[in-house]
């Protein structure tokens, strides 16, 4: 261990701050994860930043969406790898004992004693090479070139030579050699190889100072090192236990497991955004867009990686590294401070740190214009953040608008009325953030005619009905996010647009995360999940894993409220403009476009500062793409991404969008003061809280927001006036009145080209550049509509009626358009059970019963296609094989995969197997079934499962309620069922024996199985062959709530349910004390 002023020198040459090491570090070794952010990111991009900054700091993480759907590293990691093989690879189509000459690493990050051991391997099979990728402090131009093709050149030598195994190591760093930075020096020899064909002689390992954080270990391994010893990382880690940061007890050993556990889960995590599974297959993949760095240097090193906008050259890229390495070792008229390290200020503002754009300036400029209705002041707060000719923040920061028309008087641009239209606000969920704060936002929103969005947590239904005054706090968007949280028919019914959300702009490629102190009895019953036990939600849609299942769930949607728009959200990235393309064919009427910067209420750090892009790179894409393939006309365009100010809707309508979302402003309007704590649930301003006494903080007020909105629009419409433009409509897509800034002199971004973002298609003289033409959802002739007919009687008057049909595979989303008859008429209470009893006969297509509403009885004699139950909302499902069949039901797959997905009530009776993922996210509906495929009751919270026959792999993962029974006649369930959240009981009380023997008994009266039959008749012995799968802390909270029942004191469920989570809450404080 180097001493103290050794180590500073290091780390202060190598871009070290503060912030790394006692957020980044120390966060790491705390929790053995990567740490959790929030509020997303408001500093500049690394390109356009004053501070010297990580050239991987310029590669962002691409992800999956719609196809090819991210992967679930946490509750699937039984296909996550990191696993390496280092040394040659020979032809992947033989097998020879050679092919065997490898070094397996169980994940990619050495130790120091691991590092040596490989560069001193000698034997007849495996040869290192170390190769020293530094340059000279000269300052001279070409410096970095020439230590790039001397490194290059070693490096083809050395395997010429027979080495095995090249470390790249810049141990040699002193006052006269800057390090290149890792990422350029692995791409450059990963590529250069290539071109010689070499690269299959040898692998790659690093030995770096630069790397600590896992998007660093991320980028390197992307661009083709097999394996990295982040040596500084380390012993910046073993400093900090030395001062006493992080704990004393804790061994070398110690650090270097957590440390390794942390990166090593923030690998898997940023593979799975892009469905990738092992190291293996992410290694070269090189997934990432380039964002400022000029197409020189991506080709010569970083080929085939996409960069649209230029930027950097190698020499600045060298002029950067210089800056980083005079830091710690200063040129001799300098006097450097030797152990202090700059603060950093990337994550939260400080004084002396990165530049925010919600600066303490800015934050009280627009609170105080908004509480005053101040306009004047408001402007003042405009300027602060649009001006940003000197300091440049955002790619919108360096254009500037030049109209090619006229000015128009103000009075001659469409009203105010018609811009609040075409607001939202982002979509933040009821437990992410407060109920004063959800329901004020909602209600100033529906007073301006815009719309609130609900967020994926769903809503409480007493905010259907208007208030005394007239306010309603009802979110008229509903979210359709992965999690499904309280999606029913009844939810879907009250929305006048429902949003699908396919990713999210701080975390895409990941699920909404909620801890488990923020999830209190009233968050538990409106998600449908236990109180007290943290939500993750999953990284996919499990009924998306392609375009055409996209285009069902649209479908789906458009069936559960005809009068709904259906929104997509993506977030930018490169390729966004073909999945917006698809969404537009899919029949979506609207698509956001998300920018990276969007807030959130927890993510990993990794995901808020490196994944996605700004939304005026997928914007410009997404519009141009449209236009090009006469798809525009067809569908809205709205974005979102920190949305501030008048001008940026007005550069964000030019670009291409007609719509915009805005959230984190309003959450500042509303007294947000940039804590980001949101995870914590200590915001002291009773914004994201769910804290009793901190919520009685909260300040905001409708009529504020109202001003906020007010301000923004008539900013706006001067902008218009100003340009020329009479409307949105006539302003959407003239990308001619813009033009980048001129005179740029910054020594980094003045290389910068945003000549793609103001590329102008062409229109179609039959199309139009905003959405003019309804998308024609084939919802006319389907077998709903004649069911609604047929059952007038039951929806007018609630009198029981029996109907027959015979259905085909292409008879869909059978129930979700009479379910929404029933919402409208009967809200949440539905019909009586079994009011309208319809027997279907044949092979129904997908969906059937999908968000089916109580009061409805569903009898399929044949089979049912995947989503069987799709949010079932309270209906009666049953499905057994036609009488004609000759094969045994209890054998034979009856249903497809993700039944009831996102079911809330009712129940089910299957006499046959069902597929993969049974009842994942079920959180209130019963179901019976005799068989299911992998992933069964997977992310369940609630509810009963009875599985009467064989499982698949990775049962109940991440099952946090509800409770399931599986018949274990081969006994090898165990084996089969994930662990993690559950434990494994007998049926050992009178009762639950009972209920159980009670849904065998109604199975057997509903389909007339024989393994219900069997099972039957000789109970008493028979209910020892089921395994009761129980969540350890669904049963923790059941004992609070029995304990509460039992002392009388309190009647409700739900008044049952607040104290439960109250002593919960009591006992983390004591365990923590």
């Amino acid at each position: 261990q180097p001493p103290l002023a050794e180590l500073r020198k290091m780390q202060k040459a190598f871009g070290y701050t503060s912030e790394d090491l006692n957020l980044v570090l120390a966060g790491m070794v705390g929790t053995s994860k990567e740490p959790l952010g929030a509020m997303g990111t408001d500093t500049p991009l690394a390109v356009l930043s004053s501070r010297p900054q990580q050239l991987s700091h310029y590669f962002k993480q691409l992800f999956a969406q719609v196809t090819n759907p991210p992967i679930d590293p946490i509750r699937e990691e039984l296909v996550m790898s990191l696993r390496g093989y280092i040394g040659k690879s020979l032809n992947l189509l033989d097998e020879t004992p050679e092919h065997c000459h490898k070094v397996e690493i169980e994940q990619p990050v050495l130790t120091i004693d691991q590092l040596r051991k490989l560069q001193y391997i000698d034997n007849n099979h495996l040869q290192s090479k170390t190769i020293a990728i530094t340059f000279k402090a000269s300052g001279e131009p070409g410096a970095l070139k020439k230590a790039l093709d001397r490194v290059c050149f070693n490096a083809k030598s050395a395997v010429e030579d027979g080495y095995e195994i090249l470390i790249l190591s810049d141990r040699e760093v002193d006052s006269d050699h800057v390090a290149i930075p890792s990422v350029l020096a692995t791409a450059a020899v990963h590529h250069y190889l290539i071109r010689e064909k070499l690269r299959s002689g040898a692998d790659i390992i690093l030995e770096s100072g630069d790397i600590r954080e896992t998007h660093h270990f991320a980028t390197v391994i992307g661009y083709g090192a097999a394996a990295v010893n982040p040596y500084l990382a380390l012993e910046s880690m073993y400093g900090l236990r030395d001062e006493g940061v992080l704990d004393s007890k804790l061994t070398d050993e110690d650090i270097v497991a957590k440390y390794t556990a942390a990166v090593g889960s923030g690998l898997l995590k940023t593979f799975s955004k892009m469905g990738i599974s092992t190291l293996q297959s992410y290694l070269g993949a090189q997934v990432f867009e380039a964002l400022g760095i000029n197409s020189d240097v991506i080709d010569e090193y970083f080929t085939g990686t996409v960069s649209r906008i230029q930027g950097l050259s190698l020499d600045q890229i060298a002029q950067e590294a210089l800056l980083r390495h005079r830091e710690g070792f200063p040129e001799a008229s300098r006097i450097a401070v030797e152990n202090l390290l700059p603060t950093g200020g990337e994550y939260s503002w400080r004084n002396d740190g990165e530049r925010h754009l919600f600066s303490p300036t800015v934050i009280r400029l627009l609170q105080h214009s908004t509480a005053s209705n101040d306009t004047n002041q408001f402007k003042q707060y405009a300027k602060t953040v649009d001006d940003q000719s000197k300091e440049a923040f955002t790619l919108r920061g360096l254009l500037e608008l030049s109209s090619d028309r006229p000015s128009i008087p103000l009075s001659e641009v469409e009203p105010i009325g018609n811009i609040f239209k075409r607001f939202a606000s982002g979509a933040m969920s009821f437990g992410s953030i407060s109920w004063e704060a959800h329901t004020t936002l909602a209600i100033a929103m529906n007073r301006i005619g815009g719309k609130s969005n609900s967020g994926e947590g769903g809503e409480d239904p007493i905010r259907y009905t208007p208030l005394e005054n007239g306010d309603s706090m009802n979110s008229r968007i509903k979210q359709v996010a992965s999690g499904r949280f309280g999606v029913t028919s009844h939810y879907l019914t009250n929305a006048d647009e429902l949003q699908i959300k396919m990713a999210q702009g701080a975390k895409p490629g990941e699920g909404g995360q909620l801890p488990g102190d923020k999830v209190d009895a009233w968050i538990g019953k409106t998600r449908g999940s236990t109180p007290g036990v943290g939500l993750i939600s999953p990284p996919p849609h499990h009924d998306i894993y392609s375009i055409e299942d996209l285009s069902q769930l649209i479908f789906d949607l458009k069936n559960a409220n005809r009068e709904a728009r259906v929104n997509v959200k993506l977030v930018s990235e490169a390729g966004v403009g073909t999945i917006a393309s698809g969404v537009a064919k899919a029949y979506a009427d609207v698509v956001l476009i998300a920018g990276h910067d969007g807030g959130t209420g927890a993510s990993p750090l990794s995901s808020i500062k490196h994944t996605g892009l700004p939304w005026e790179l997928g914007l410009a894409e997404t519009h141009q793409t449209l236009v090009r393939n006469k798809l525009r006309s067809r569908i809205t365009v709205q974005t979102d991404g920190q949305l501030k100010t008048p001008r940026d809707l007005a550069i964000a309508t030019l670009l291409g969008a007609e719509e915009y979302g805005m959230a984190t402003t309003a959450l500042v309007v509303e007294g947000c003061i940039m804590m980001r704590k949101c995870h914590l649930n200590t915001c002291p301003v009773g914004i994201a809280t769910q804290d009793k006494g901190l919520r009685d903080k909260f300040t905001g007020r409708a009529d504020i927001l109202v001003n906020f909105f007010t301000m923004m629009a008539e900013g706006l419409r001067e902008i218009m006036a100003e340009l020329g433009f009479r409307s949105i409509e006539e302003m959407v897509g003239q990308t001619q009145c813009l033009k980048q800034l001129a005179n740029v002199d910054h020594w980094k971004y003045k290389g910068v080209d945003l000549t793609p973002l103001l590329h102008k298609v062409e229109c179609d003289e039959n199309e139009t550049l905003y959405q003019s033409i309804n998308q024609k959802h084939l919802i006319d002739d389907i077998i709903d509509r004649k069911m609604i007919i047929d059952a007038q009687a039951a929806l007018d008057s609630q009198q029981s009626v029996s109907l027959e049909y015979d259905v085909i595979n292409t008879d869909r989303t059978i129930g979700a358009m009479i379910s929404n008859e029933i919402s409208k008429k009967y809200q949440d209470k539905g019909l009586p059970e079994n009011t309208i009893k319809v027997k279907f006969n044949g092979s129904a297509g997908q969906s059937f019963g999908c968000f089916s509403a109580k009061g409805l009885h569903f009898e399929l004699e044949g089979d049912a296609n995947d989503y069987f139950g799709k949010g079932l909302s309270g209906a009666n499902l049953v499905v057994y094989p036609s009488k004609e069949a000759k094969f045994t039901p209890s054998e034979n797959i009856l249903i497809g995969n993700v039944a009831f997905f996102g079911a809330t009530s009712g129940s089910a009776f299957i006499r046959g197997i069902a597929g993969e993922r049974f009842c994942v996210r079920n959180s209130g509906a019963t179901a019976v079934v005799e068989g299911v495929g992998d992933h069964g009751c997977e992310y369940m919270t609630g509810g009963k499962a009875v599985i009467l026959g064989a499982t698949g792999r990775n049962f109940a993962a991440g099952m946090s309620g509800g409770v399931a029974y599986v018949l274990d006649d081969n006994k090898d369930f165990a084996p089969k069922c994930n662990m993690e959240m559950v434990s494994l009981e007998t049926v050992d009380t009178d009762a639950e024996s009972l209920e159980l023997k009670a849904l065998i008994a109604e199975h057997f009266a509903a389909t007339g199985s024989d393994v219900a039959n069997e099972l039957l008749n000789d109970w008493d012995n028979n209910v020892k062959r089921f395994v009761k799968v129980m969540p350890v802390d669904y049963k923790r909270m059941q004992g609070y709530m029995n304990d509460v029942r039992e002392s009388g004191k309190f009647e409700s469920e739900y008044d049952i349910a607040v104290q439960a989570f109250d002593i919960h809450l009591n006992k983390l404080t004591s365990a923590k004390a």
